[in-house]
């Protein structure tokens, strides 16, 4: 597994104790910033003789399109910050490079898996029929965050950087296989071939209607079987996934135009984000408490809705975290007065703990990774301050951060540690401490 520079890491412990000089746990949360990011590269982060990268999720030896990004954002955040000396901050930017290179070689191999084996061994976490037998995935669950994170890190690591090792063949070929899975699943009912069934498992794991799913109609959005929990979609058009799709398939036309050279790609991408976000206006905004506009969840193009959150991101909550609204957007903060109340039946509050779950886990219990997104999206630090100690007051005395924790009762949660989580702490506590995520503008 990889190592990270010790001096960088020392380097980060003054800058976030530096940057939380007036908070009284500021030792306890540099700390576990250190302990968390050590844990993530130790544990889960491989540096491939290939020159890839390869991420394991934590607990489950799978590498994760969506989690494996979101894993190694914190290392663009040392690298946008400019923390440590420039040799060290290499290391991570060769990291998030390698971890481009092995999403175009998966999202090449198979555009419809979320989740990989390191070697083509057919490893899996349960039988599936599908209409492709892929011996690289791990699991094979059409989620739109799957084709969306890569793009987006890549558009992040070159505006930061300037990098484009990562861009070679491999990358403007999956630019196209991402572009045609694209323009197929906004007609799915007419031009799909992918299906999935699971025999003998709870029903958010297997696709209806012969592992179709639900009847859609088409309105320019993009299908997903499955949600960013890996639930199967209960409509077929997944509103926020759609939202961080249009925003990557914009920035995956920047690269294609700018990196790559290739216009007519670009071009095309460009299009494609432009029909999902006209769709989004027009068919994802449904009616909140008190007559106000908010978006929904889920919709299937026919007419029936669904509100909701789940604390995987993409989530409606998440929205400006990943830069596709602005925090102080009406209509997205009119969405979040409504994710954070009982109108969403993921809402949970009690003893210790108040936010959103998921259908993914036991009720009653809130994930740490939904704590962390309420508070980088909310603009007053007080109040995102007190989320982080919060967060650290209910690990269940473990120093780790979990999938879900009960409200009542924080020694009871799911999964001991939880890679993704451990980095999302990372990322809000160095947000706090000035360390911030936003790509730099390059000359």
């Amino acid at each position: 597994m990889a190592q990270l520079p010790p001096a960088l890491l020392d380097a980060v412990h003054e800058r976030v104790l530096s940057g939380l000089d007036d908070t009284a746990q500021r030792e306890e949360i540099a700390r576990r910033v250190i302990a968390y990011l050590r844990n993530t590269a130790e544990t889960t982060v491989s540096a491939e003789d290939d020159g890839t990268t390869f991420v394991i999720t934590g607990d489950i030896p799978a590498m994760w399109l969506r989690d494996s990004a979101a894993q190694l954002t914190p290392l663009l955040r040392l690298v946008i910050a400019g923390v440590g000396a420039e040799e060290d901050r290499q290391v991570l930017v060769d990291l998030l490079t390698g971890l481009l290179r092995r999403h175009w070689q998966y999202i090449v191999i198979d555009p419809y898996a979320n989740a990989f084996n390191r070697a083509p061994n057919a490893s899996h976490w349960d039988s599936d029929d599908t209409n492709l037998d892929n011996p690289w995935a791990w699991e094979r669950k059409f989620e739109l965050d799957s084709l969306s994170y890569g793009p987006d890190l890549a558009w992040r690591v070159w505006k930061a950087t300037g990098d484009t090792s990562w861009a070679g063949t491999e990358f403007v070929t999956a630019a196209r296989t991402i572009l045609a899975t694209v323009r197929t699943e906004q007609h799915h009912e007419e031009r799909s071939e992918y299906y999935f069934r699971r025999a003998d498992c709870p029903a958010q794991d297997t696709l209806a209607r012969e592992g179709r799913g639900s009847l859609t109609a088409p309105n320019g959005l993009v299908w997903a079987g499955f949600r960013p929990s890996d639930d199967a979609c209960t409509l077929g058009y997944n509103i926020p996934g759609n939202h961080f799709l249009a925003l990557a398939l914009e920035r995956l036309g920047e690269l294609l135009e700018q990196v790559a050279g290739e216009a007519d790609d670009a071009e095309e991408a460009r299009r494609l984000s432009a029909e999902i976000r006209e769709a989004l206006q027009q068919h994802g905004l449904i009616d909140g408490p008190g007559g106000t506009r908010i978006w929904a969840y889920e919709i299937d193009g026919r007419g029936n809705h669904v509100f909701m959150d789940d604390a995987n991101v993409p989530s409606l909550l998440g929205l400006p975290y990943l830069e596709c609204v602005a925090a102080d957007d009406p209509t997205y903060l009119a969405t979040r007065a409504a994710v954070l109340s009982r109108e969403n039946p993921y809402y949970f509050a009690g003893l210790y703990l108040e936010g959103v779950g998921s259908p993914h886990t036991p009720t009653d219990h809130v994930w740490p990774i939904a704590k962390n997104i309420e508070a980088l999206t909310c603009t007053d630090d007080a109040e995102r301050l007190r989320i982080l100690e919060q967060l650290i007051d209910t690990d269940g005395g473990t120093g780790m951060m979990h999938e879900g924790v009960h409200v009542d009762d924080p020694t009871v949660f799911t999964r001991e540690w939880f890679s993704w989580s451990n980095s999302m702490f990372c990322e809000l506590a160095l947000d706090l401490a000035g360390v911030h995520r936003e790509a730099v503008a390059r000359a």
